[in-house]
């Protein structure tokens, strides 16, 4: 089984303008809704892929409402903790001459809240992947992601963790399976350039050092590259063309890796596949569905 983990779910309200003018009244050209968090976002990619998963998570409100009651529509397991206060965040994507995005803050979560969390985790066992994806909020204890690898450590569960600067640096001493930089992440936690394809190499290895099993950089319109446990580097391009969506491209390609490697174990397949996902989030107004999958897979 696939456990995603989302903190602060939310639905995405996507409005496209033929120009934005601050101070003004904009009207919508167009607008849509999609459920989302990092999370979230891998699960609904898998479901595309036919994988079955389970997402965990709090969600609260009215919102929260319609954010399982999306998540199940999807044919995705809703097994999230329904908190009695507060509203499941709305985050606002603006798609003007550029994009911009306005992201809420969400409910507060209790320490009773993210106890009934970790009991959540009772039934992950050996051979399961668990999916830890995206920032912690401000009510949730900063080590959070560290009590619950310690939850699963000894049980033989696939991690993977995408998150950034010191929340995934912390993660890397329960060893996980997969971590997925980019460039500008990299460059962060390190606080030096990660510009030239050495660079790159210099700071994966050091992740490799420190814990991660496999680190996965994405690179945007260069492509990703893959830095394995068998000691290989693997290479994937991205398909030409003007993107029109970068919101959930990274967790589309983390969501193509779980999947591709599930099913062969080849770590090229699964970069491939993984790359494949991203680019057809890039190319389309949502996430991707599984037709333009197939269509960037056979592109790429």
């Amino acid at each position: 089984m696939i456990y995603t983990l989302t903190l602060n779910p939310s639905m995405d309200y996507v409005v496209t303008l033929d120009r934005f003018s601050a101070g003004m009244t904009n009207r919508a050209s167009a607008e849509e809704y999609f459920v989302g968090g990092k999370g979230i976002n891998v699960s609904l990619i898998l479901a595309q892929l036919g994988m079955t998963s389970t997402a965990l998570g709090f969600t609260a409100g009215f919102v929260g409402v319609a954010i399982e009651e999306g998540v199940r529509r999807a044919g995705i397991t809703a097994d999230f903790i329904r908190l009695r206060e507060g509203v499941s965040r709305i985050n606002v994507k603006i798609r003007a001459e550029s994009e911009s995005e306005i992201n809420g803050q969400g409910p507060r979560v209790s320490g009773e809240d993210f106890a009934a969390l970790l009991t959540k985790l009772a039934p992950v066992k050996e051979g399961d992947t668990l999916v830890l994806a995206g920032s912690v909020p401000p009510s949730v204890p900063d080590d959070a992601y560290e009590r619950i690898l310690r939850q699963v450590e000894w049980r033989n569960v696939r991690v993977v963790v995408d998150a950034s600067g010191p929340l995934l640096l912390h993660c890397l001493a329960y060893r996980p399976f997969l971590i997925k930089p980019n460039r500008q992440e990299l460059s962060e936690l390190f606080g030096r350039s990660a510009a030239s394809d050495g660079d790159i190499e210099r700071c994966a290895k050091e992740l490799l050092r420190k814990g991660a099993r496999n680190v996965l950089v994405s690179l945007g319109g260069e492509g990703a590259v893959l830095f394995a446990g068998d000691g290989g580097v693997y290479r994937s391009g991205a398909v030409s063309g003007r993107a029109v969506n970068t919101v959930g491209a990274g967790d589309s390609m983390v969501a193509g890796f779980i999947a591709g490697y599930e099913r062969t174990r080849d770590y090229a397949f699964a970069l491939k596949l993984g790359a494949a996902c991203g680019n057809a989030t890039a190319f389309s107004p949502g996430l991707a569905d599984i037709h333009k999958i197939n269509e960037m897979l056979g592109q790429l």
